[in-house]
C-alpha cells in the first residue's frame, strides 16, 4: 500500500471531486484515478460510486478513510520522531481550539512557540467545543483545546487550566448598581448567549436549570465578540469567561454582577487521538500550555 495513493484517496473523499483533488495534489486527473483503482484492486472493493456529476463514497470507502487518516498520522509521527532525533522541532502542527481559548488564551502561546521554533509551521482552527472534539476524532487537527466537559473513549483528555465565568451586564444596566445580586434579580431578564455546542453555552444553560431561571428573551450569537458587543449595547445579560471580558472591564464597558453565594469555574482541557501520543510537536504545545497554566 502506497503513501501517495492513500493521500490521494483522503483528498478525494474530502473535496469530493477528481479535478479539485488533482489540483490540490498537483498531479494529473488520470493519476488520481489510477491511485484509486490501485487501492480498490488491493482491497478488492469499490471505494467510490462514480457518476458524471458526482463522486459518492461507499461504506467500505468510509472504513478505509478512517484508517487511512490514522495511517498517515502515524507516518507523520514517524517523520516527527526522526526530526526529534536530530534535535529539531519543525514541520506542521494543526491546533483546534474552542473560541475562548483560541481567541484569548492561545495567541501568546503561539507567539512564544514561533519565537522558539521558527521552523515549526502552526495552523489554528477555531470552532465550538463540540466541533473541536469532532475535528480531533477525525484527525483533522493534531490536538484540540476545549472548554467544558468531554468524555470520549477514542481520545486522550487532560485538564490544563482553570477558568472563571462571570455574569455580566452593560455598565448602565440597573443591576450594575447593586453590590450583590440574587437569583430573584435574574428572573425574567434578557440574555445573550453563545450557540449550542459551545462550552460557555453549556455553563449558561446549567445556570438557568440549577437556579430555575425564567428567561424573558435569549439572543444567540456564535462569537464571543458578538456576545460582548450585544451586552454593551444593553441587549441582555450574559455569562462570560474572565479572559474574554478583561479589556471591557478596564474600559468600564461591562460590569460583573456578583451572584450571592455562587461562583462559576470550569476546566480547560487538551485532547488528542492515541495516534498522536508522543508526537514531538504535540508534546511541545502541551508543555507550553502547562507553563501558561
Amino acid at each position: 500500500m502506497q503513501y501517495d495513493a492513500l493521500k490521494t484517496f483522503i483528498t478525494l473523499v474530502e473535496v469530493n471531486n477528481f479535478t479539485k483533488a488533482s489540483e490540490i495534489l498537483h498531479i494529473s486527473q488520470p493519476s488520481v484515478s489510477l491511485h484509486i483503482k490501485n487501492l480498490e484492486r488491493e482491497f478488492q472493493t469499490t471505494l467510490f460510486i462514480r457518476s458524471p456529476k458526482s463522486v459518492q463514497i461507499t461504506p467500505t470507502g468510509e472504513i478505509l478513510y478512517k484508517r487511512a487518516k490514522q495511517m498517515l498520522a502515524i507516518a507523520e509521527a514517524a517523520k516527527e520522531d526522526i526530526l526529534t532525533y536530530h534535535h529539531e522541532i519543525q514541520g506542521t502542527l494543526v491546533v483546534g481550539a474552542s473560541f475562548t481559548i483560541g481567541e484569548y488564551i492561545l495567541p501568546p502561546i503561539i507567539a512564544s512557540l514561533q519565537q522558539q521554533f521558527p521552523q515549526l509551521e502552526l495552523q489554528v482552527i477555531i470552532g465550538n467545543t463540540k466541533e473541536i472534539i469532532q475535528y480531533t476524532k477525525l484527525l483533522q487537527v493534531d490536538i484540540g483545546l476545549i472548554e467544558g466537559q468531554a468524555h470520549d473513549h477514542e481520545l486522550i483528555i487532560h485538564p490544563f487550566m482553570q477558568d472563571e465565568l462571570f455574569i455580566v451586564s452593560a455598565s448602565n444596566h440597573p443591576l450594575a448598581k447593586v453590590p450583590t445580586i440574587t437569583v430573584a434579580d435574574l428572573q425574567q431578564q434578557n440574555w445573550v448567549a453563545r450557540e449550542d455546542g459551545s462550552g460557555t453555552r453549556y455553563y449558561l444553560d446549567h445556570l438557568f436549570r440549577a437556579n430555575g431561571l425564567q428567561v424573558r428573551s435569549l439572543l444567540t450569537i456564535s462569537s464571543n465578540q458578538g456576545v460582548k458587543e450585544s451586552v454593551i449595547q444593553g441587549l441582555g445579560l450574559s455569562l462570560l469567561s474572565a479572559s474574554v471580558i478583561e479589556r471591557e472591564l478596564k474600559n468600564n464597558d461591562i460590569k460583573i454582577l456578583p451572584l450571592e453565594d455562587q461562583h462559576f469555574t470550569r476546566t480547560f482541557s487538551y485532547l488528542y487521538s492515541p495516534t498522536m501520543k508522543n508526537k514531538r510537536n504535540v508534546d511541545t504545545l502541551i508543555e507550553a500550555l502547562l507553563k501558561k497554566a
